[in-house]
């Protein structure tokens, strides 16, 4: 079973916030895989279990490969993501290199995504208590750029705001490129999904130039 993880807080004031694009990322999977219907709604469909919401099944990775994949949502809100995390992960006994978890990143122009065997939480909150969950900082990661604050805004202001109609642009493609590095990552392994998919961050398509 490969245990996948997208990082977000519950609640309708938060969709569509820029701190919720892992939430986003489990849902274009799901409906990928065919987990959910194409506009289904991941929520509705989930159950409740493991402090979050779940979803999980057969999917078919090609080349007759087939895997068992657990999407999850906790519902801890972000800074107790690590709850969530690591009830899944014991209840199912799973190894560190069987889990994945997509998270947003200031540091990351919007669009761009990077998948990491491991690294330091970066200073986001989600991450630091997934690590002190696991007792670990070695377990694999995908970000998902979200462009740095602007100027004289609070971070947690913007995090929890909602992208702007230009980073929507970027995010909407971006979102389907990280449920395929998801997929060759639980088929071919963290280092081939990385170089296949961290080399793809210039090949984020520039938005059209407003007339003046």
């Amino acid at each position: 079973m490969k245990l996948i993880v997208g990082l977000g807080n519950v609640g309708r004031e938060y969709v569509g916030s820029r701190h919720n694009v892992g939430f986003e990322v489990v849902d274009r999977l799901a409906a990928k895989v065919g987990l959910i219907g194409k506009y289904a709604d991941f929520d509705r469909q989930a159950r409740s279990t493991f402090d979050g919401l779940a979803i999980d099944g057969p999917v078919s990775l090609g080349d007759g490969k087939q895997e068992r994949f657990l999407l999850l949502k906790p519902k801890t809100y972000m800074n107790l993501s690590g709850k969530a995390v690591q009830a899944a992960k014991g209840y199912y006994q799973l190894s560190n290199d069987d889990l994945i978890v997509i998270v947003d990143d200031l540091a990351l122009p919007c669009g761009t995504i990077r998948v990491r065997a491991d690294g330091s939480a970066g200073g986001h909150n989600g991450l630091r208590d997934v690590e002190r969950a696991l007792g670990t900082h070695v377990y694999p990661r995908l970000r998902v750029g979200i462009d740095a604050k602007p100027p004289r805004i609070d971070q947690k202001d913007y995090v929890l705001g909602r992208f702007t109609e230009e980073q929507r642009d970027r995010i909407e493609p971006a979102l389907s490129r990280a449920a395929e590095a998801l997929l060759l990552w639980a088929k071919d392994g963290v280092t081939a999904a990385s170089n296949a998919f961290n080399t793809k961050a210039t090949n984020v398509s520039e938005p059209p130039k407003k007339e003046s």
